[in-house]
This record gives structure tokens, C-alpha cells and sequence, in this order.
């Protein structure tokens, strides 16, 4: 096995780091804790989308191992990291690895999709101020829904984008896993907060 580190595990900084696990903490919340369609659901969504919101910014004025440009996302980049995995070669990645840098961008097109269409349901926040408009729209809807036989475009949409957020966090989490193990560096380890 040819191993090419030059560097230890690095560590992501504070604002990768929150974006990182408030965003984890919303979808948890969402697809566990919260009905879907509820007062706190949309909420934890409008939380979720200033989340992402301030990952893509950051995306931009960051650091340099945070920013888009250490980590555009490369078909042909993927397909070199490939053959060098399967050829047993570990190389030193300032930030995301080719592949990882494609999974990053489809979760956060997938997460933008799920806003978009969450917010195209339930409209902007001042739409849903309290808890007692939002449910009296949430019974009209439903029983317009109910009356079509079929769940709106808008909610199929968002449900058919939640659903594919869960394969991409099964398949992340099996990459970093997979990576972990066969570069020895502490993925998982530089995610955590406090850790520098």
C-alpha cells in the first residue's frame, strides 16, 4: 500500500463544524421528532435553511479548506480517486476527497430542494407566525389532499427528496467510515466540536 500522508488529521473550523451538526440536529428533529407539516417541523426547517444558508456563505469567505474552491465537485476527479483506491494509494486531502466533495454538494442540493419545496408549502415565516393559523391552513390542505386522492406535487417532491437525503447520510456515513479505516486519519475525530 502506497501511503502519502504529509499531515496529521486536520480539524474543521468552529463555523464548519456548527453548520455541520446544527444541519445533522434539524433532520434528526424533523424525520424523528416532529409531524410533518406541523408548527415545530416548519420551524426546525426555517432553522435548517439559515443553517445551510450560512454553510453556502461560508462556502465562500471561509477559510481556504472550507471554501468551494478546495473541493469543486469533479466526475473525472471521483473516477481518479477510485482508481487510486483501488489501487491501494492514500493521498493527503486539504479538504473533502473527490468523492466526498460529490456527496457534499448532493446533500446540499437535496437539502435545498426539501427547503424550496417545504417553504413553497408553508410560505415564508411570517405566514406561520402562530401555531393556531398554521394548523387551520394544515386542515383545509389536507382535506383538499384527501379529496384529490393523492398528496400535492409540492409534497411529493418533498417527501421523494427527504427520502433521498436518508440514502446520501447512509452512503456518507459508510464513506467516512470506509475512509477512516483506509487512511487512518480521524475523520470523525476533526468533526467534533471542541476539537482543534
Amino acid at each position: 500500500m502506497n501511503i502519502a500522508l504529509t499531515k496529521p488529521p486536520r480539524n474543521w473550523d468552529p463555523v464548519v463544524k456548527l453548520t455541520h451538526w446544527s444541519i445533522v440536529a434539524a433532520v434528526l428533529a424533523n424525520g424523528a421528532l416532529t409531524e410533518g407539516g406541523s408548527w415545530p417541523h416548519i420551524w426546525v426547517g426555517y432553522a435548517l435553511a439559515g443553517m445551510l444558508a450560512l454553510r453556502l456563505l461560508w462556502g465562500l469567505v471561509g477559510p481556504s479548506e472550507a471554501r468551494f474552491s478546495a473541493f469543486p465537485p469533479s466526475l473525472s476527479r471521483a473516477l481518479i480517486h477510485i482508481r487510486e483506491i483501488r489501487a491501494g494509494k492514500v493521498r493527503d486531502q486539504p479538504s473533502h476527497n473527490p468523492l466526498g466533495a460529490l456527496m457534499v454538494y448532493a446533500i446540499w442540493g437535496t437539502l435545498g430542494i426539501i427547503i424550496a419545496s417545504g417553504i413553497a408549502m408553508a410560505g415564508l415565516p411570517p405566514r406561520a407566525v402562530t401555531h393556531e393559523h398554521y394548523a387551520v391552513e394544515q386542515v383545509a390542505a389536507h382535506d383538499d389532499d384527501e379529496r384529490e386522492g393523492e398528496e400535492s406535487p409540492l409534497g411529493e417532491t418533498h417527501e421523494a427528496a427527504v427520502n433521498l437525503l436518508y440514502v446520501l447520510i447512509v452512503l456518507h456515513l459508510g464513506g467516512v467510515i470506509f475512509e477512516t479505516r483506509r487512511s487512518g486519519r480521524g475523520l470523525v475525530l476533526a468533526m467534533l466540536p471542541g476539537r482543534r
